[in-house]
């Protein structure tokens, strides 16, 4: 029986509590739509706070990976500012990377401060990453002189997909969920089953399902990171793969890409691959057949329009699935990919715990399951990469498997 998702409110209010009751530990700040019930609260994460404060800055987070430093500022405007966020912007950058020199880069995020709802609610009006080396010109841009090619600026209802509220997803394991009905629906759930077995214990791909590489499969298996992208994270994610020679595949949420196409440009142009984890990061079971068609495309369509490739893989939230989602995933060519190795990133279990979780269930042919935006991800993510290569397993994308 599938648990309803909570209603955002009550999801909203539940995050609060907790963080209210572990203040020592509270929830990442803005991090609204990846919390999943039964979720730890994540690690605090360091603040800057600015001297003298810029009004509309709701906060400036900065975290760095052990190489490099960046910082998020997150900027919550009324309405008679929304036309003043440009400029704000450029203002916001040059401060936070002139108080902190050791900053590789300061990522801007603008929201209407009425509806701001964190990460995954109503989206940025206006969003940017400024290297520092490229602040003169994100200046230039934001003052009307110039082309800045890392920014984003919010179209407004017409350009974008119909809104839908976001669930609380928490992985577990891939689920087949039974929907009842006919005959001819039981029929299809038990060929899927059969599907679903056979991807399990041979390996490869079969019938547009992937668990893991063909059985036998020696030297290698797949790094993927759900939740795709992240302002804060995902310029120290990206930096560390390119230091290890590692590769991975960004199952991405559409509206997320939407947001920070930038950073999905980055993804693709440094050889990991780009695949589909819905627009809104919703269930999919509880959906129609249309609906979920919808969410595939919107966010393939999206995908192609910014990296210029096609996608070719596509992972369910929460890895709930039916046999409608499956013939919606195949409809638009895509192959559901799940999983073998989980340490949990999200739940915030600890480093030692996550470190023991992956040091445990790592081996060839498999496909590892982090998540792109989880602090505790990039706590361990360094010695995670080390001991792939003692293992003598070299981490690549879902396509470098052998299928």
């Amino acid at each position: 029986m599938t648990r309803p998702a909570l209603p955002f409110a009550l999801a909203l209010l539940i995050a609060l509590s907790l963080s209210a009751a572990h203040a020592q530990a509270p929830a990442l700040p803005g991090q609204v739509q990846p919390i999943a019930p039964g979720t730890k609260p994540a690690p605090s994460l360091p603040a800057l706070l600015l001297s003298p404060s810029v009004p509309g800055v709701h906060i400036v987070n900065v975290l760095g990976n052990g190489f490099i430093t960046v910082a998020h500022a997150i900027l919550t405007l009324t309405p008679d500012r929304h036309a003043q966020a440009r400029a704000l912007a450029a203002t916001v950058a040059a401060r936070v990377l002139a108080a902190r020199p050791d900053l590789a880069e300061v990522d801007i995020s603008a929201y209407d401060a009425g509806s701001y709802a964190g990460f995954g609610g109503p989206l940025p009006l206006l969003t940017a990453s400024v290297p520092r080396a490229r602040l003169m010109e994100f200046e230039a841009w934001t003052s009307g002189r110039g082309a800045y090619e890392r920014q984003w600026v919010n179209p407004g209802p017409a350009g974008l997909p119909s809104d839908r509220e976001p669930d609380r997803v928490r992985e577990t394991t891939p689920t087949l969920t039974a929907t009842p009905g006919s005959a001819t629906r039981q029929a299809q759930q038990n060929r899927t089953q059969l599907r679903v077995t056979s991807a399990r214990i041979a390996g490869g791909e079969a019938g547009g399902l992937l668990y893991r590489a063909r059985r036998g499969t020696q030297g290698v298996a797949a790094l993927t990171f759900d939740d795709a992208p992240h302002p804060l994270f995902e310029p120290l994610l990206l930096d560390l793969l390119r230091r290890s020679g590692s590769h991975a595949t960004f199952f991405v949420i559409g509206r997320n890409a939407q947001a920070y196409p930038y950073f999905v440009r980055d993804m693709a142009a440094q050889g990991h691959e780009v695949a589909n984890h819905t627009y809104h990061h919703v269930r999919l079971p509880p959906l129609s057949t249309e609906d979920a068609v919808d969410e595939l495309r919107w966010t393939d369509d999206l995908l192609k329009s910014i990296t210029g490739k096609t996608a070719h893989y596509f992972r369910p939230p929460g890895g709930e699935y039916t046999p409608g989602t499956l013939n919606a995933a195949r409809s638009q060519n895509l192959t559901t990919v799940f999983w073998t190795d989980d340490p949990g990133d999200f739940q915030n279990p600890g480093d030692a715990t996550l470190e023991a979780r992956y040091r445990q269930k790592l081996h060839a042919g498999g496909i590892v399951l982090l998540h792109d935006n989880a602090p505790e991800m990039l706590d361990v993510l360094r010695d995670f990469l080390r001991y792939a290569r003692v293992r003598a397993v070299t981490l690549t994308t879902v396509g470098g498997l052998p299928k």
